[in-house]
């Protein structure tokens, strides 16, 4: 009744796999496209220095530390692992398990130096490799290895760099030193819980205070969270991995926030986390102030506060409320250096912002994202008319008209310190990427490989709900020629697939070129298109992204004579996975076959800051719930269904895979399972592009 498939997969990110296309095999031997590109800048606080990763080229996985004279343009390699650790391997198993769980919600595939910090003046740099911590003098590129107390993670360096903070076995360090400086009271020290990580924004949990003389630190107690366990069974000799779980309902981490002096002192920061329970974010005002962002369990009201590290009283500085939820914008709330607050400010229409609560004159943008400052005034990225396109702003916080900084169409995003401003710029031409200061342009070095195709997607705004849509035909397509649709999805919360990024219709155009009409349409829950758009799927995901698919479907395919819907295949991962099975179950008159990966088919199941932000909790919303779970929907498959799990996966555990198969098992409904062993949710090392020939040859006899 159902069809097993195994497929190789690798346990690392490294490990060599076969694939026979030409397109598949050079995307995994390049990283799809990114090996060789830079990425995780740092400007010093001048903005005359500028540290960055980047390999050696547009095969090699293994990133290392570069720093740039922006002035200059001299560009030095300051810290190279294969230099540090001769003959390391860089698995993914050697990494500290930490680690590779913070890889995961980062969604960061790269080897090497995978993150690093750095003081002020980007004079030190701290990093690990393989659990062991290194410091490295940028001027000198003379690197040291510190001793550890244990694996080190997420090592901090103070101001003056010469004690470096790291967790070992969940508990908080500082170096020089193997005494740990939290307390041995059976919590997580220093670090940031899944919850923060995956669905919240802050991937981090410990800060330096300005002095050097205190750490704010996050303890974070999962006693009360449901365990999730992993076995990999291709290696039954192995033991299983667990870890806590916020599961929806249930109860949530508890976190708190200490001052952990170097002295011994010790002070904890109050808020009612009782009605607040989620940490958004915490740093550091002054030595003398903490600011910290907190929310309630269903995200609709998010506070600033100001916290007394001698005392541990906060007190409220500002509050976003919002009777659906409060989306995140990123470089909001955040107090000024004149001390004004800066606030989301959202219409149904538009994500703008506020100054001590009065809006900001932004007409015509959306603010996607506040970058930081730039000659006084606010950087933003921005959606400025189609939603596709991202630009660059800068915004007078005293009401002048704002300035476009990114003339042209594409995906353009920033980075700036004093008067140097990073922009990067992808469109249908290439990535660019520059450095503007004092009227020079200086471009960053890029050794990724050249995308193989020039792709030009088909857009356009479909349906009365001006839904963003995208068809990619074969390169050798010809006018009046029937192709099958494959609908190519992601559909949920926090993803644009519609985006003018060269990147991401490199996969889609070797679709198109097997044969089928690619379309692509982000339908109401997605973001970026407005508030009201974006909120259609209160307390109920399935309905508005079922009827917007189908209706961008039908409304395309009356532009577009050569859709066959007839033939019309889905395909997608995570959210898309969920509904891709989705759309064969309830619509199986308008989609004919689905490869659905990694799909979450039980919210009830899934976690508790993304699923109860949009459902609300399970007891109060037991309707909403009910009608997205896929499993009661088993019975009534008709249509050729591939599911398709790593069973190394923790963000959607593949026991949401497995518990739809065993419902359609026991009522006698045909479909297929494609388990990945030691794969986890991000597919990497060719995972991704081994699937893809996998899927291919289903939908092929699926569709005829």
């Amino acid at each position: 009744m159902t069809d097993y498939w195994s497929a190789p997969a690798p346990r690392d990110h490294h490990r060599a796999v076969t694939i026979t296309d030409a397109f598949l095999a050079l995307s995994a031997r390049t990283g799809r496209f990114t090996f060789g590109a830079p990425r995780a800048y740092t400007f010093a606080e001048g903005g005359t220095r500028l540290l960055l990763l980047r390999s050696t080229g547009p095969e090699d996985p293994v990133d290392r530390l570069h720093l740039l004279d922006t002035a200059t343009g001299e560009e030095r390699l300051v810290a190279d692992p294969a230099a540090l650790l001769p003959g390391r391997t860089g698995h993914r198993d050697d990494l500290p398990v930490l680690e590779r769980r913070l890889r995961e919600r980062t969604r960061l595939v790269a080897a090497g130096i995978g993150g690093y910090a750095a003081t002020a003046d980007l004079a030190v740099a701290v990093f690990t490799l393989d659990g062991r911590l290194f410091r490295t003098e940028t001027a000198t590129g003379s690197s040291d290895e510190l001793p550890t107390a244990g694996p080190a993670f997420d090592p901090r360096p103070d101001a003056t760099g010469q004690r470096v903070a790291y967790v070992a076995e969940d508990a908080l360090y500082v170096t020089p030193g193997l005494a740990p400086l939290s307390p041995a009271d059976g919590a997580r020290w220093g670090v940031a819980e899944f919850a923060a990580a995956e669905e919240l924004g802050r991937s981090r949990g410990h800060w330096w205070r300005p002095d050097g003389t205190a750490l704010l630190a996050a303890r974070v107690d999962e006693s009360a969270l449901p365990r999730r366990h992993f076995a990999d069974p291709a290696h039954p000799g192995e033991a299983p991995e667990d870890f806590a779980y916020p599961q929806a309902g249930g109860p949530n981490a508890d976190v708190q926030l200490w001052v952990l002096g170097l002295d011994g002192g010790r002070v904890r920061l109050r808020w009612d986390a009782d009605r607040f329970p989620y940490l958004r974010a915490a740093s550091w005002a002054g030595d003398r102030e903490v600011l910290l962002t907190v929310a309630d369990r269903l995200q609709q009201n998010v506070l600033l506060l100001s916290a007394d590290p001698a005392t541990g009283e906060t007190s409220e500085l500002s509050r976003t409320t919002d009777e659906f939820w409060v989306d995140d914008l990123p470089g909001t709330p955040d107090r000024l250096p004149d001390g004004r607050l800066l606030t989301v400010h959202d219409t149904p229409q538009a994500r703008g912002l506020a100054l001590d609560g009065k809006p900001l004159d932004t007409t015509g943008l959306q603010i996607r994202r506040v970058v930081g400052r730039l000659r006084g005034r606010l950087l933003c990225e921005t959606g400025h008319g189609d939603p596709a396109d991202q630009y660059v702003h800068l915004i007078d916080p005293d009401g002048g008209a704002p300035e476009l900084l990114t003339p042209g169409p594409g995906v353009h995003s920033a980075l700036a310190a004093a008067g140097t401003l990073l922009l990067t710029s992808a469109s249908a031409d290439g990535i660019r990427r520059r450095v503007l200061r004092d009227g020079h342009e200086l471009p960053l070095t890029d050794l990724s490989a050249a995308l193989p195709h020039p792709v030009r997607p088909q857009l356009a705004r479909v349906t009365d709900r001006g839904l963003p849509s995208a068809v990619v035909y074969p390169r050798e397509h010809v006018p009046g020629r029937r192709l099958p649709v494959l609908l190519d999805v992601y559909g949920g919360p926090g993803f644009q697939a519609v985006a003018a990024e060269p990147r991401r219709w490199q996969l889609r155009q070797w679709w198109a070129d097997q044969g089928f009409a690619v379309v692509t349409t982000d339908n109401r829950g997605t973001p970026f298109v407005s508030p009201d758009f974006t909120r259609a799927i209160f307390r109920r995901f399935s309905k508005a992204a079922l009827d917007d698919q189908v209706d961008a479907l039908h409304a395309l395919a009356a532009r577009h004579p050569d859709l066959d819907l007839g033939r019309v295949g889905v395909r997608g991962w995570s959210y898309g996975g969920y509904f891709a099975a989705l759309a064969v179950l309830r619509r199986p008159d308008v989609f004919h076959a689905a490869c659905a990966g990694a799909p979450p088919t039980d919210f009830r199941l899934y976690d508790t800051a993304y699923t109860e932000r949009y459902l609300g909790l399970p007891r109060d919303n037991p309707e909403g719930y009910a009608g997205d779970c896929l499993l009661t929907d088993a019975p009534g498959l008709t249509r050729p269904l591939l599911l398709i799990h790593g069973l190394a996966d923790d963000n959607v555990h593949p026991s949401h895979t497995l518990l739809l198969s065993q419902a359609l098992t026991r009522a006698g409904r045909p479909h297929a399972v494609l388990p990945l062993p030691g794969v986890t949710h991000m597919t990497p090392g060719g995972t991704s592009e081994q699937l893809a020939q996998a899927e291919l040859s289903f939908l092929r006899d699926a569709l005829g």
